[in-house]
């Protein structure tokens, strides 16, 4: 079964960079987010790691990897919170301590999102993916972006129900920044591969795919094995967003998954809204969407509210979810059981 943690009032967050840190001229970036919590009622303690940025890395795999163990056997640290994504988390996988978690949340998106999945496949404890720290540092945070705290605060056996956004970023405006970070200028509009209504049922997994698929073919991603002995057959509904990949390269990654097994037994697949746009000679990603619908006999829900175009709801891996989108709204409803 799933293991739901708890985020309590006044909980202690423990931030660190298992992925990337931060170069010294973004220390302020992350600082005023720390501030941010502090104002909200949170203990904030911050490891060495978040401070650092070399070669692609925050630090060596080791010492990512045994910073994120102790935090995460820390008794005085309740939430865990990388500042955001970044590269080459996947190295530190051989390295965390899997056996001796405590049950607790681990929250972020983009490389982290890789981290979060293996954690949920290999112990059954259910992961938030959602917002980075440093997307918090506004003086408030738009409609979608806030539910993160109301999800993680959602007691075992207890539901949470969130709607797509009003409006999405179309691109960063760093030199303009708003009260709540992001310039929401655009109409967010949930599409979907078969008519203007869909609704779908299942547990929750995935993540950044750029990242997560790395994982096929590993032992931080046995799909089948979760499926046989953590949720005992329920059917799966799988988010993904795309950060960098070419449309090509997107294709190939959604075959391997699916020669791999990660498809079976599954109600459908949602997108987020993905920051590259470039066809390859008139080959689109709503193309491979809807191939991959038709082979795999199911509906597919893009452009919705998750990874690198803001703002992105909260989903927990592992989490029963209804999911409906209606004529370019949507909701997602997560049973925490």
């Amino acid at each position: 079964m799933i293991r739901y943690p708890f985020l309590k009032e006044r909980a202690t967050i423990g931030v660190t960079a298992p992925s990337s840190g931060m170069p010294h001229e973004l220390h302020e970036l992350l600082k005023a987010a720390c501030e941010r919590m502090e104002k909200m009622g949170f203990s904030v303690i911050c490891g060495d790691t978040v401070w650092s940025q070399n070669k692609a890395k925050s630090a060596p795999a080791k010492k990512r990897a045994e910073e994120f163990n102790r935090m995460m056997r820390c008794e005085d640290i309740d939430f865990i919170f990388p500042p955001w994504g970044g590269e080459l988390l996947i190295e530190t996988l051989e390295y965390i301590d899997f056996e001796n978690m405590k049950n607790k949340w681990v929250l972020g998106y983009s490389d982290v999102s890789l981290l979060l999945l293996a954690i949920t496949l290999k112990t059954g404890i259910a992961t938030a993916h959602g917002t980075n720290l440093v997307d918090l540092r506004g003086e408030y945070s738009d409609q979608t972006t806030v539910m993160w705290q109301a999800v993680l605060t959602t007691k075992e056996s207890e539901s949470i129900l969130q709607h797509s956004s009003e409006k999405y970023q179309k691109e960063w405006q760093f030199d303009q920044p708003t009260s709540c970070i992001f310039n929401l200028t655009e109409e967010t509009d949930w599409k979907t591969t078969i008519n203007n209504k869909v609704k779908i049922e299942g547990r929750l997994l995935g993540g950044c795919i750029d990242a997560v698929r790395h994982l096929v073919g590993t032992p931080y991603g046995d799909v089948r094995n979760f499926k046989e002995n953590v949720i005992h057959g329920d059917p799966l509904i799988w988010f993904f967003e795309n950060c960098d990949l070419s449309t090509t390269d997107l294709r190939r990654s959604l075959i391997q998954m699916k020669l791999a097994g990660w498809f079976e037994d599954c109600s459908g697949i949602m997108f987020g809204r993905s920051p590259v746009h470039a066809s390859i000679q008139g080959y689109t990603a709503e193309d491979v969407y809807h191939e991959l619908s038709e082979e795999l006999h199911f509906p597919i829900i893009f452009d919705i509210d998750c990874g690198h175009v803001p703002p992105q709801m909260t989903f927990i891996n592992g989490a029963y979810a209804e999911i409906e989108s209606n004529h370019g709204k949507g909701t997602v409803l997560q049973h925490l059981r």
